[in-house]
């Protein structure tokens, strides 16, 4: 399992600085099949898939939400969210069957949500000043945060994080995570191509706790989805990793958190 976790991550992790380096189409190509992968398996999860025709519908949905931020016209977005609810409710009369129609429904907008809106912020935290430097220390001080947690919770690790939702993580992990996350930061912050002049230091520090901690927040609201469900893993896209949710789990709160600390903080 570990081995073939550095092979993906080997291959993964230099065709991510790849493309969030030459920005888009790329970087948008990539958020938008990581959100059409993580949306599919959502459905998947909640059996629907195959079986719910409505569920494509919802991959539409999504992926018109995630590419939102390129919109020119600001009055797109609310015109497209207001035609997907009617057609999507009026579909359920035509189509769906009526013992089921409000269990569809509500797992179809929860999948555009959790996963088409949220890893929208991506593409919104992009294309602001420094956006290239703020993406890449957003998403490698989550890696460094998931990484940290993994090996210092699994060394060390006594005291149960959330046992009812999972029983693996322990606050030693997660205190493990959030050191990491903060010498992460701290180093990337001081890359002069990346960020010019410096951040100040208060600033990252406490914006790599706020990382970790909506990282790991992430991370728990997965768990506690496939436990629901009744799955160990979202899919088998990513050999050692599961699927795009297991994997990229962390990552979804933390796009929009962080853009909205340099908005305003």
């Amino acid at each position: 399992m570990l081995k073939q976790r550095v092979i993906t991550a080997a291959v993964g992790v230099p065709l991510i600085i790849l493309v969030v380096w030459f920005g888009d189409p790329w970087f948008s190509l990539l958020i938008a099949a990581a959100a059409l992968a993580g949306t599919f398996e959502f459905y998947h999860m909640a059996n629907l898939g195959k079986k719910e025709p409505l569920a494509y519908f919802g991959l539409l949905w999504a992926l018109a939400l995630v590419l939102s931020p390129h919109y020119k016209s600001t009055n797109i977005l609310p015109i497209a969210m207001t035609a997907a609810v009617v057609i999507s409710l009026v579909w359920l009369l035509c189509r769906s069957p009526r013992e089921r129609a409000f269990h569809n429904w509500a797992w179809i907008v929860a999948g555009v949500l959790y996963v088409g809106w949220m890893l929208s912020y991506w593409l919104n935290l992009r294309i602001i000043p420094c956006g290239k430097g703020l993406v890449y220390l957003a998403i490698f001080t989550t890696f460094a945060n998931d990484t940290g947690a993994f090996f210092i919770g699994r060394k060390w690790g006594k005291h149960p994080l959330a046992p009812a939702i999972s029983p693996g993580k322990t606050w030693e992990g997660a205190i493990g995570g959030v050191v990491c996350a903060i010498v992460a930061a701290t180093a990337i912050s001081r890359i002069p191509i990346l960020f010019s002049p410096s951040p100040f230091t208060w600033r990252i520090i406490l914006l790599a706790f706020l990382i970790s901690l909506f990282a790991q927040l992430g991370d728990l609201v997965e768990s506690l989805l496939k436990r629901n469900m009744g799955v160990k893993e979202s899919g088998k896209l990513l050999p050692g990793h599961g699927g795009v949710l297991d994997r990229f789990d962390s990552l979804i709160f933390v796009g929009a958190m962080v853009y909205y600390y340099v908005i305003w903080v």
